[in-house]
């Protein structure tokens, strides 16, 4: 597979998604519903539609299409982790937690609307999220679908990403009466990261293992691929904090040093956390030789989510 390949892949399987989120963020209310007030819905659609890379719903696609399942099902389950996943970025950005004002390259949801708003909009994809896998649009299968939602809600609750996200405010030290970060170690870190970070690109893999309805052993070996994956992410996210432009990754860079956060590049240095990011690659792909060829893609993405440059 060549990189025009796997880009126009990529581009495409984002296309689905955000197809169907348009869709699926329209006026007119779904039966159940009373209205959709225009403030709330606006505010989602900003959040959600015009930009990413949808490397999640490309996991999800990718892993699915390995066992020959394809089509609106799958895509829905897409548009479901990525609405997990916007909703985490959008509280993520409020004054609260991170603070920021840019997000992929436009003000954060809180600045171009206001705090109360962006709150009800990430509680709007957050239960839309479960609205879609509760469908049975998504799979006729309601095995399939509690499957789907049982391993989403892990992977983004307590346990995972929001877990993460309290662990990431605890090691800058919002809780201690001097307010000084936490002198995390490495295994505190990696635990923080597998969290906040690797627990829902996992999941995006493991939804699409469940689509296809795979054996065991197929099972645990995209496990460990996408526990890798995740891992991997993490620190290359970690580097373009440390040496990237704002202008050319989106957002605010610079911000893990100035909070004194611990991070695998702070705990490594520069040249060795590139040296675990590219044996993380390694460990990906490995994990995916039972699949041979028909897992070129998702091989071909761990080589992306190293080399990304936004």
């Amino acid at each position: 597979m060549t990189q025009d390949d796997f880009r126009a892949r990529l581009d495409r399987n984002a296309d689905a998604t955000e197809a169907l989120l348009d869709g699926l963020l329209r006026p007119d209310p779904l039966p159940g519903e009373l209205a959709r007030p225009a403030r709330l819905l606006e505010a989602m659609r900003y959040a959600m539609l015009g930009g990413g890379k949808r490397l999640r719903p490309h996991l999800v696609t990718e892993t699915a299409r390995l066992f020959g399942r394809e089509g609106d099902g799958v895509t829905r389950a897409c548009a479901a982790i990525e609405c997990i996943h916007g909703y985490s970025l959008v509280h993520d950005d409020l004054p609260a937690m991170d603070d920021d004002e840019l997000r992929r390259g436009k003000p954060t949801v809180h600045r171009a609307f206001d705090v109360a708003t962006a709150i009800l909009a990430g509680d709007g994809l957050l239960t839309l999220a479960f609205d879609i896998l509760a469908d049975d649009a998504t799979d006729r299968d309601a095995e399939i679908r509690v499957a789907l939602t049982l391993a989403l809600a892990r992977a983004s609750g307590i346990g995972g990403m929001v877990g993460g996200q309290m662990l990431d405010l605890e090691a800058e030290g919002r809780f201690t009466p001097e307010g000084r970060p936490l002198a995390n170690g490495e295994a505190e870190t990696l635990k923080l990261q597998a969290m906040k970070t690797g627990a829902l690109l996992a999941a995006a893999v493991d939804m699409g293992a469940i689509i296809g309805r795979a054996g065991g052993e197929q099972r645990r070996a995209l496990a460990t691929y996408g526990r890798a994956l995740g891992q991997a992410f993490q620190i290359a996210d970690d580097l373009l904090d440390a040496e990237g432009e704002a202008a050319t990754v989106g957002k605010a860079t610079g911000k893990d040093a100035a909070k004194g956060k611990s991070t695998l590049v702070s705990h490594l240095g520069l040249a060795v956390a590139r040296d675990r990011l590219a044996g993380l690659v390694d460990q990906a792909k490995n994990a995916l030789s039972t699949f041979g060829h028909n897992a070129d893609t998702l091989r071909k993405t761990a080589d992306f989510v190293a080399e990304r440059r936004s």
